[in-house]
């Protein structure tokens, strides 16, 4: 094996890392009137102070205690992202309990296995949709006592803890320790039940220790602030929430992603975090509109300058005639890209799946200089991360202090550091598979260690799809309702770094001898498929499917003797079936 490990060993797991309270409470004494998140009320921004804050978080908290929610409780939301939404969080660790998020896409039967699987006693949903699925989980959910709103977090949930004393708090509170589970997040494993990771209070707290070092200058300038529309039921928003809390950061929030370019401009971030699907679609819709307005061969020259720009300053100095082209296209292009993400933004991060090197180069150039990063729920977010002080764009940067990185026999990376979880919820088989006694957790990624210490990612050992969109699919889930169809022989779920989960499917001949092109049977297919979707959340649902003229056999090498689809040549072989998909 090669090991690289950082300047800094990794810390050893009995320290005390201390508890998340700690992080509005080592604040409020000097920044009690200080500006620390705004909320959208009645459609207009409105400031809320670390002090409002605290107070809300704490009348939150004696509400869960007054409802009977203990330590170690587990406490399920399903709801967008919100003011709300942090409140409950840091509600629910004020006193020990633990968050269970959900996406709000999530379906019935999603649902029923997270909530049950969890044992949460309560569970804080968004809307009437999410009751409906709630209700049609009830019946496995028999641990569940409570479901309430989320609006009740602010309102009723605070009335109701009135009787509890701040003496009653601070005692719940002080029996918090830092091993405490701060969250279990459920992740979707390559195959069969999504798998509940196990974050401590110290997971967090280490790996915001570790991403302020590097990142000092995002979070702690002067005016910093982000607007979270990533859903906080994943690991990546969730430590950005933590880190603008703990270090100062305005943070604010919205999940109208139909008017996000209007609310970035009302908000103006200083910083940003975002899928890679994010930045492609804030390029590709300035493209769009420069070619409508007849301005697309100015738009190109902008892109091509910008690109050599980045690389030119990567490697040396750029020219005095190209420094003046881009001083040129600044005025004329870039500027108005700066605009569509509030104007004020000079840092993003982007993660969940690869940017790539062009539009790495030409953010950068625009001044929004987009740090990659790479990490996954079981890792608390983040293990390594491109950072002002050392950037090599294609590559995901290099370990945060305190992490170390080694590149097994077989190529995958694994990884060790106070940031990587305890262990799956109730699968300690699981847990056994990916983690070794001695702290080393195995990533299913394929990778490599540059001689500058620059992790690269190189595939994927398993075969769970991230698509652009940074969503994480498991491909068995879909494929065996879709292959459970009587006129269908084999699917194999695609998407990879692609917009959307698409699907390749065969017919099995004996059942269905007519033209694969019927209207009929594209309408049984079709049915199949509107089967399959029914059981994952829409992030993850077929969005379309080609129906391929030759069944996977034995005989022709794409089935192994137990009928397992050879994903690997299915994808080689129909190349251009599958980018079919993917053309308007």
């Amino acid at each position: 094996m090669l090991s690289v490990s950082t300047q800094n060993p990794a810390a050893s797991s009995v320290q005390d890392w201390g508890t998340l309270s700690q992080d509005i409470l080592d604040r409020l004494d000097a920044d009690r009137d200080k500006l620390a998140l705004r909320r959208v009320v009645d459609g207009a921004w409105v400031d809320v102070t670390l002090g409002q804050f605290h107070a809300e978080v704490t009348a939150a908290a004696k509400g869960l205690l007054a409802g009977g929610v203990g330590h170690r409780d587990r406490v399920a939301v399903l709801a967008k992202t919100r003011y709300e939404w942090t409140v409950l969080d840091y509600a629910n660790w004020w006193i020990g309990a633990v968050t269970v998020p959900i996406y709000e896409t999530s379906s019935s039967s999603q649902i029923a296995w997270i909530l049950a699987d969890s044992g949460a006693t309560h569970i804080f949903y968004e809307n009437e949709e999410h009751r409906k699925r709630i209700d049609e989980a009830r019946p496995e959910t028999p641990e569940l006592t409570s479901i309430r709103l989320i609006d009740d977090v602010l309102t009723s949930l605070s009335a109701e803890g009135t009787a509890v004393t701040d003496e009653d708090l601070e005692a719940r509170r002080a029996e918090v320790v830092s091993s405490d589970f701060a969250t279990l997040i459920y992740t979707s494993g390559t195959t069969g039940r999504p798998k509940g990771c196990e974050l401590t209070h110290a997971n967090f707290r280490a790996e915001l220790h570790g991403a302020h070092e590097r990142l000092e200058p995002m979070f702690a300038a002067e005016g910093a602030a982000t607007l979270l529309f990533l859903p906080l039921a994943h690991v990546f928003a969730r430590i950005i929430q933590v880190g603008a809390i703990r270090y100062g950061s305005v943070l604010g929030h919205t999940a109208d992603i139909a008017n996000l370019v209007q609310h970035l401009g009302e908000f103006r971030p200083t910083f940003v975090l975002a899928v890679p699907r994010v930045f492609e679609k804030v390029f590709n819709t300035a493209s769009t509109k420069a070619y409508a307005e007849g301005k697309g061969k100015i738009f190109d020259a902008a892109v091509r300058t910008a690109i050599a720009y980045s690389r030119a300053t990567e490697t040396g100095k750029a020219s005095l005639p190209l420094k003046a082209k881009h001083a040129l296209y600044d005025k004329l292009v870039y500027g108005k890209l700066r605009a569509a993400l509030g104007g004020r933004a000079e840092y993003a991060i982007s993660g969940g799946a690869p940017l790539g090197d062009r539009l790495g180069h030409f953010y950068r150039a625009i001044g929004v200089n987009v740090l990659e990063g790479y990490g996954l729920t079981e890792t608390t977010a983040a293990l390594t991360v491109n950072h002002p002080g050392a950037q090599r764009i294609g590559t995901v940067g290099p370990p945060l202090p305190g992490v170390e990185v080694r590149v097994a026999e077989d190529g995958e990376l694994q990884f060790r550091g106070p940031q990587v979880f305890v262990g799956y919820w109730n699968a300690e088989t699981a847990t056994r598979n990916v983690l070794s006694e001695d702290g080393w957790f195995s990533t299913g990624d394929l990778g490599e260690v540059t001689d500058e210490g620059f992790v690269k990612i190189t595939g994927r050992k398993k075969e769970l799809i991230v698509t652009a969109g940074g969503k994480n699919v498991s491909p068995a889930i879909l494929e065996d309702r879709v292959r459970s169809h009587p006129l269908v022989s084999q699917c194999l779920v695609v998407g990879e770094g692609k917009p959307f989960v698409g699907a390749l499917v065969t017919i099995d001949t004996e059942t269905w001898e007519g033209s694969l092109d019927d209207p009929a049977l594209l309408a049984e297919v079709q049915k199949a498929v509107d089967d399959a979707n029914s059981q994952v959340s829409r992030a993850e649902a077929i969005r379309k499917f080609a129906i391929v003229e030759e069944d996977w056999t034995e005989e022709n090498g794409y089935l192994t003797p137990s009928f397992k689809v050879k994903r690997h040549m299915v994808v080689r072989d129909l190349h251009d079936t599958i980018e079919s998909l993917y053309v308007r």
